[in-house]
């Protein structure tokens, strides 16, 4: 066993320790496995969300009722987030109705009857004026409304591709009622903010909904009534969502009874009181806890850890088998714990580290050396698991350890699929035209998701999926090629069709890359993300070529941002106040006292990491707190995901958070060491296809440092408002999904193939310097 494996087998031993002592500390916490409620026929019961296994923090309240007939039905008061109905595929919102021909409402003085309406297009009419809606844009009588001044330059060229795209491919924005300007996609109303109500397309029609304090009267077949309030009729099979509770409906006759789901509080006994009318099935929160449909899965998971510990001991051929299959266990494993996760049942916490360890055990052992990447990886992996599940144990509610449930799976399913990569990988290179084809059907996948994510998805991503990590595994890999091609000796193979396409590809995901940006993220994080990896990668064939000029001018522009950076902090929000382009993160940065709302993340994650100090919030680098209440913590937005960094440092201190630092280093150095090690190969082999390879994997790798970089450097600068930058995760600490499935787990078996491809042609080297 290498030097590598044997200190990144302590490091990971000790941090498992820790994971199990976290499990084992975590206070008993009982929820609602069942809610029961009473009401006889034509009664009503109000109650809050938290009556129904709703965390406290949530608030609202809603009414139970029964018709004449026995009929259920729900209302809320107006004063929470609106009730939902999900019936299959169909959904009912409270405080909201699809629009059709003929219905007239009144919104403050503004008072509006529909003409026509159909899944295509909704139109208005106000007075003597008439307005046209599709869900993209909306014509004042047949006119486009031109921009809002304060719309943003990614809602501005949204505004521009829907005058002239087809409705199918148009972004989707909401129609906007409020404000004192017709503008974009505004219709104001004197006397009412913005957004004090609005109309989205959705798979019914147009759906129309007003804030919880604004009264919106809806005239519906000579019935007028308000659009808050109205009830929602409740069937068994059906899910109530109160909050971010979701509630599966089954009818008893006088009993409602309600299974919880998501976010489903949890409590220190059983003597919680409850109103009238409600009662509670109670259940324990079990560390080992297996659904009764995961039960043959939990076996084979017991078989792969077996698996994983005794076949790095076999024989040459039975070793291979072996690991075969105890990566397709190990990817099977991860999808049924994903599964489970998905469904709203998942396995306990404990099931979830076993299947980590798995994971973590079959990454250390497969290899049969483990290179420096991977030795850096897996304690990074490791501490993000302890991290997540130490957030989880403690919180109030099951929802936090979902985190860590899905991380764990991932990893499971990321690691498993990586390995199976490996095993499969031929014996010979393929030739350069079927890799080339490959790297077209990437690209050709990339851009679909983007398209997906652009045309049904927000922000946060489409399907439950970050289409953005994916492309930037693609956009490196094509890059990586056109670099490898560029750094040739000779002219690259192919016509000049074939050449244009292979520079074309790369410049149309990043360019498409850099309008999801602009389009669909209210923050300017990810064009700095792009902007370091194309710098980097500048850096890097500038390097290679031996250009020392184009690396000196790269240098002095990173150092230039550097110092316009530190310009900007001593400005002060005074020079800043009359930009118009994403003033608000600059002030909130400068000042986010200043900003209570929109500054909240860095007021609390700087309170957050003073309290941590040197050695963490208890004293003891946050030993002896783990498993228990993180605190106010969980009242930073995105405390695990762009802000996990602040947790860590108030949990650990800033002693644990510079071992991270040097850890995170060496990760991004042994990446780069490996890339080296690529390019040197390449250097010296005698075959075209060799080399080309050779250049393609280094220049890969070194892609894949500089998103990783961007990543760490992003997160830090954020937590630490040393930049204007929010919504980039950090690698490995922060909850995994999207990042680690689609780039990190590629990334890391992409190093793992890199270096068994170095092994093997040193290994022919010798053999055939001995032979002569």
């Amino acid at each position: 066993m290498n030097r590598a494996r044997v200190y990144a087998g302590v490091l990971l031993a000790a941090l498992c320790a820790l994971q199990m002592l976290a499990l084992l500390r975590a206070p008993a916490a009982w929820l609602p496995a069942q809610v029961a409620v009473t009401v006889a026929p034509g009664a009503t019961l109000d109650v809050d969300h938290a009556a129904l296994g709703a965390p406290a923090a949530d608030g609202g309240r809603l009414r139970l009722g029964r018709d004449k007939d026995g009929r259920w039905w729900a209302a809320d008061d107006g004063t929470g987030a609106p009730l939902r109905v999900q019936d299959g595929t169909r959904q009912y919102r409270s405080g909201s109705v699809v629009l059709a021909r003929g219905q007239q409402f009144q919104l403050g003085v503004l008072r509006m009857r529909v003409d026509a309406a159909d899944a295509n297009a909704v139109d208005l009419t106000a007075g003597g004026t008439h307005w046209h809606y599709d869900g993209a844009l909306l014509r004042r009588d047949g006119e486009p409304r031109p921009a809002c001044p304060d719309a943003r330059l990614g809602t501005r060229l949204a505004d521009a591709w829907n005058r002239i795209a087809p409705r199918a491919l148009a972004f989707g924005r909401p129609l906007v009622f409020g404000g004192n300007l017709d503008c974009g996609n505004r219709i104001a109303v004197a006397g009412l903010s913005l957004h004090a109500a609005g109309i989205v397309r959705d798979e019914e029609g147009f759906r129309m909904s007003a804030a919880p304090s604004v009264p919106l009267l809806l005239e519906e077949h000579d019935d007028v009534a308000l659009l808050a309030g109205r009830p929602l009729r409740l069937d068994a099979g059906q899910t109530l969502v109160a909050g971010r509770t979701r509630l599966l409906l089954a009818s008893d006759g006088d009993v409602l009874r309600m299974q919880p789901g998501g976010h489903v509080a949890l409590v220190a006994d059983t003597q919680k009181r409850l109103p009238a009318g409600v009662a509670w099935t109670w259940t324990r929160r079990a560390a080992w806890d297996v659904p009764a449909q995961a039960t043959v899965p939990f076996l084979a998971i017991l078989g792969l850890a077996c698996a994983a510990a005794l076949f790095v001991k076999m024989k040459d051929s039975v070793r291979a088998g072996a690991a075969t299959g105890a990566a397709l266990l190990l990817a099977g494993s991860g999808a049924v714990l994903f599964w489970l996760q998905r469904t709203g049942a998942p396995a306990g916490a404990g099931i979830g580290l076993l299947v980590a360890w798995a994971a973590l055990a079959f990454a250390l052992l497969a290899p049969r050396r483990l290179e420096p990447v991977l030795a850096a990886a897996l304690p990074l992996l490791a501490l993000g698991l302890l991290a997540q599940l130490d957030l989880g144990l403690g919180a109030p509610d099951t929802a936090w350890l979902r985190h860590f449930h899905k991380t764990a799976a991932l990893l499971a399913l990321g690691a498993g699929a990586a390995t199976l990569a490996g095993f499969l990988r031929p014996a010979r290179p393929l030739p350069q035209a079927r890799i080339e084809l490959a790297l077209l059907l990437l690209t050709g996948a990339a851009l679909l998701a983007l398209l997906l994510q652009v045309a049904y998805g927000d922000e946060t991503g489409v399907f439950d999926l970050q289409p953005v990590e994916f492309a930037k595994l693609a956009l490196a890999a094509l890059s990586a090629h056109c670099l490898a091609l560029a750094c040739g000796d000779g002219p690259a193979p192919g016509g000049a069709w074939r050449r244009g396409l292979r520079l074309a590809a790369p410049a149309l995901l990043f360019m498409l890359l850099l309008g999801v940006a602009l389009v669909q993220v209210d923050d300017y994080s990810p064009l700095v993300l792009l902007a370091l990896w194309a710098g980097t990668m500048m850096l890097a064939q500038a390097l290679a070529t031996r250009r020392r000029g184009t690396a000196l001018v790269l240098a002095g522009v990173a150092l230039a941002a550097v110092a316009t950076v530190a310009l900007l902090r001593g400005a002060g929000a005074d020079g800043i106040a009359r930009w118009d382009f994403y003033a608000d993160r600059f002030l909130v940065w400068l000042n986010p006292g200043t900003h209570p709302h929109t500054g909240q993340q860095l007021l609390l994650g700087a309170r957050a990491i003073a309290q941590g100090g040197w050695r963490g919030a208890d004293g003891a680098f946050g030993l002896a707190a783990l498993g228990l209440d993180p605190g106010f913590a969980l009242r930073i937005p995105a405390v695990q995901d762009d802000f996990a960094a602040s947790f860590f440092l108030q949990r650990h201190g800033l002693l644990a958070a510079v071992g991270l630092w040097l850890l995170q280093a060496l990760f991004l150095a042994a990446l780069l060491r490996l890339a080296v090690r690529c390019w040197l190969a390449g250097a010296n082999a005698r075959d075209f296809r060799v080399a080309w390879l050779a250049r393609l994997r280094c220049f890969f790798l070194a892609g894949g440092a500089a998103f990783a970089f961007g990543h760490f450097l992003l997160s830090w600068g954020t937590n630490l408002a040393i930049f204007p930058v929010m919504g980039q995760p950090m690698s490995f600490l922060s909850a995994g999904g999207s990042h680690l499935l689609f780039f990190i787990c590629p990334l890391l078996g992409a190093a793992a193939a890199s270096s068994q491809s170095l092994e093997e042609n040193e290994s022919c080297r010798s053999t055939s310097n001995m032979k002569l």
